[in-house]
């Protein structure tokens, strides 16, 4: 089984000028643009696309519009196509090329697979430094001004029918690292990898759509510079910084204007063949261990809404 993770994601949205400005923003590279198109990159090369909803070749959505209209997963390389077209040759939606295959999961979400574009990147992280570990010496921890995206690290859908849609996931070799029982999957492409790529959730409504698509940032530190910078160009926080107690990531989300939200995150588990996976009961402290209700304001560094008039300890006392 050779999937490498997400290589491409196509949204829908008319507002192209917003779209532009929040992902150049949030730290992608514009590698094309047109009246009705889009493209960004991250660091590594994964693609983001954001389509007019005009465009004909456009696959169908899931829910209206602003929202992601396919996934596109990296793979190793030809043979993994032939796998893989074989296995999807007799579902809804399948359709081939020379490179890449694709047809629609029981989610009704366009899904393809190409051989990866992503390409290697050499990047450092923080060290951190632990009572057994002291890894950083005689050197500061970064701090950054703004986060620039390493990859896409995982995408978030609200599933009408779970079983059959982890089921369809599984049967192209992705594994459950963690459940919650009768209502939601993770899931990653490969026994060893982070804790997931892929969040399959059953909302208690039965309804279908995105949750939302995650970027991978090089450590927590560029979590908060991120966080902070998006903050001070205006966008609106959902909900973070904080830390997932399932997959150990700290995370920062915000509304997204091509639909949906968007996540920094950094600092997950790493995975193998020998995780049992762990069954849990959703609620506010399993998803979050701690988080901060709409966010640090980007100027004060405070959470929003609260007064920062006092300063910090630092600062001048009136």
């Amino acid at each position: 089984m050779a999937i490498e993770g997400i290589d491409e994601v196509t949204f829908a949205c008319a507002d192209q000028a917003a779209c532009r400005r929040f992902f150049l923003d949030w730290g992608l590279s514009l590698r094309g643009e047109d009246a009705r198109r889009l493209e960004f990159e991250s660091l590594n090369g994964c693609r983001l696309v954001v389509a007019d909803p005009s465009q004909p070749d456009l696959a169908a959505g899931i829910e209206p519009d602003p929202t992601l209209r396919e996934v596109v997963w990296g793979v190793t390389g030809p043979d993994e196509i032939e796998r893989l077209r074989e296995l999807l040759r007799e579902r809804p939606g399948f359709v081939e090329g020379p490179h890449r295959v694709g047809a629609t999961d029981p989610n009704g979400m366009r899904v393809g697979f190409q051989v990866s574009r992503k390409r290697p990147v050499e990047l450092t992280g923080a060290r951190c430094n632990t009572w057994d570990r002291r890894e950083r010496v005689d050197s500061p921890a970064p701090i950054y001004e703004r986060a620039t995206p390493i990859e896409i690290g995982h995408v978030v859908f609200f599933v009408a029918e779970l079983e059959a849609t982890e089921g369809f996931y599984a049967s192209l070799g992705f594994v459950t690292s963690d459940r919650y029982p009768g209502r939601g999957a993770f899931m990653r492409c490969a026994e060893r990898g982070g804790h997931h790529d892929l969040f399959l959730l059953r909302a208690p409504d039965g309804r279908r759509g995105l949750n939302h698509l995650a970027f991978t940032v090089r450590d927590i530190h560029e979590v908060f510079g991120g966080g902070l910078h998006i903050s001070r160009c205006g966008w609106e926080t959902q909900l973070g910084p904080g830390r997932h107690p399932i997959s150990s990531a700290y995370f920062w989300y915000f509304r997204n204007p091509a639909g949906a939200l968007v996540e920094y995150y950094a600092d997950e588990d790493e995975l193998t063949g020998s995780w049992v996976p762990r069954d849990f009961e959703p609620g506010p402290s399993v998803f979050a261990e701690w988080a901060i209700d709409g966010g640090l304001d980007g100027r004060t560094r405070r959470q929003k809404g609260r007064d920062a008039r006092s300063g910090f300890l630092t600062d001048k006392q009136d």
